[in-house]
């Protein structure tokens, strides 16, 4: 699978196995944010919350995923704009990156937020951003991380590697758990979004 240039290879090896011990245990190596992940304050903070610290009523709730294909390589402030998105908005970014997370080798030209799209969205402030690459932020801005502060000093959670590609965009539930690692930068994630049910309120039923 791919990761950031940087970081560790995922490496899986048998401890024991069931012919040899009765029972197989496996041993894994990865970085934290490997795959999908959910990053915290403390990844680029010093003093900032850890994965752990992050409330589940920010990970678990209604989001909205933007459709923001054929926009690239950066996502503006007036194309997020658009969307109107509101304080306390989960927001996820499907963007043409689909096919970029599904191959092996790492692509260095992927979409990303603009610093100043990174600011819209911690000024509002929305709740969650998501994106459908290994980073939110692009590799020009690497040594300055506007996009990553930005959000992060205001407590936005950030969900990286998110695989949107058959998830058309609209409204969902959203339930994005990172492993609970006490004081870690992030952590790799399940992240599941669910149809929204819509409710006649009316006649107590869904409409038919």
């Amino acid at each position: 699978m791919v990761t950031w240039p940087a970081d560790p290879i995922v490496r899986l090896s048998s401890v024991c196995t069931v012919e040899e011990d009765g029972a197989r245990v496996t041993h894994l190596n990865l970085g934290s944010h490997t795959g999908t992940h959910i990053e915290s304050a403390a990844h680029f903070l010093r003093d900032g919350d850890g994965v752990d610290q992050i409330p589940l009523d920010r990970l678990i709730g209604p989001c909205r995923i933007l459709d923001l294909r054929g926009v690239s390589p950066t996502i503006e402030r007036e194309h997020l704009e658009a969307f109107r998105p509101r304080s306390g908005e989960r927001i996820l970014l499907r963007t043409d990156n689909g096919s970029a997370l599904g191959d092996p080798r790492f692509r260095d030209t992927f979409v990303s937020l603009s610093p100043q799209a990174g600011r819209f969205l911690a000024d509002i402030p929305v709740a969650l951003v998501g994106i459908d690459y290994l980073s939110i932020e692009s590799l020009s801005t690497e040594g300055s991380y506007p996009v990553h502060l930005a959000l992060l000093e205001r407590n936005i959670v950030i969900v990286e590697g998110l695989d949107l590609a058959n998830v058309a965009p609209g409204h969902y539930d959203l339930i994005a758990l990172p492993l609970r690692l006490e004081g870690l930068d992030a952590s790799p994630a399940r992240v599941l979004v669910r149809q929204r049910k819509t409710v006649n309120r009316r006649a107590g039923r869904k409409p038919a």
